[in-house]
């Protein structure tokens, strides 16, 4: 069976006092797939999921997501529409205990169960116990959890993860790639991360930027493979 598209970008692009930060990117998440974003710094991975999210507007292109034409669709509209997006510098409410962090997310989607909804998307990433606690004094690697609780929280149908593993103990990294395989294929992952072992571990395609362009698209094998994204990226 041919895989549904989920979300379609073409033409994508944003300048910035002319640096050309994203430049013409078409791109394609399948249903249900677990896709990477990888580049080296300043390849534009953030604008450009910062684009899909609605979190910078588009200069030209287009994207549908759902079969759906978003491309100027602010936020929090897009949000609702189902894309969820963890942000590469963690967003949480400090001051809120854990369980309220993940509650306001919740009430967002205006759950009916909202106690029930948001322990169990706390029990997805292991914070059950830790529901009482004043956010802003969680560790690091369990405020990135929280953050992709929040996310989680928002059931959505895309959920774009930002540097996910980064200040993550490696214990903490195998916990994260057990929570973003339970969310396929309810869910499309769209993951931008650093660490090729855990890209190369999760991901069944992956997207390489450089420059604001696409370098390349494949599988984990023909990625590792290209000679191109060796000599931009992976160091071969």
């Amino acid at each position: 069976m041919a895989a549904v598209t989920l979300l379609q970008a073409r033409g994508l692009t944003r300048h910035f006092d002319g640096l050309k930060a994203v430049d013409g990117v078409d791109f394609e998440l399948a249903q249900g797939e677990i896709h990477a974003l990888i580049g080296p710094n300043g390849a534009g991975k953030t604008t450009f999921v910062s684009l899909l999210s609605g979190r910078i507007p588009v200069q030209s292109g287009t994207i549908r997501f759902n079969g759906r034409d978003i491309t100027r669709l602010p936020a929090y509209r897009r949000v609702r529409e189902g894309i969820a997006y963890t942000f590469q510098i963690t967003q949480i409410y400090g001051s809120l205990s854990v369980f309220d962090n993940v509650a306001l997310a919740t009430q967002s989607r205006h759950s009916h169960r909202l106690a029930d909804d948001t322990e169990a998307a706390l029990a997805r990433v292991g914070l059950e116990d830790r529901a009482d606690q004043v956010a802003g004094t969680l560790s690091y690697g369990h405020q990135r959890l929280l953050e992709v609780a929040m996310g989680l929280a928002l059931k959505p149908k895309l959920l774009i993860l930002d540097e996910p593993t980064q200040g993550l103990a490696m214990g903490e990294i195998e916990t994260f790639k057990e929570i973003v395989r339970s969310v396929v294929p309810e869910a499309t992952v769209l993951l931008i991360e650093h660490n090729m072992d855990v890209v190369m571990d999760l991901a069944q395609r992956i997207t390489v930027l450089n420059f604001g362009e696409v370098l390349a698209t494949g599988t984990p094998g023909a990625i590792r493979a290209n000679a191109a994204v060796q000599t931009a990226y992976l160091g071969g």
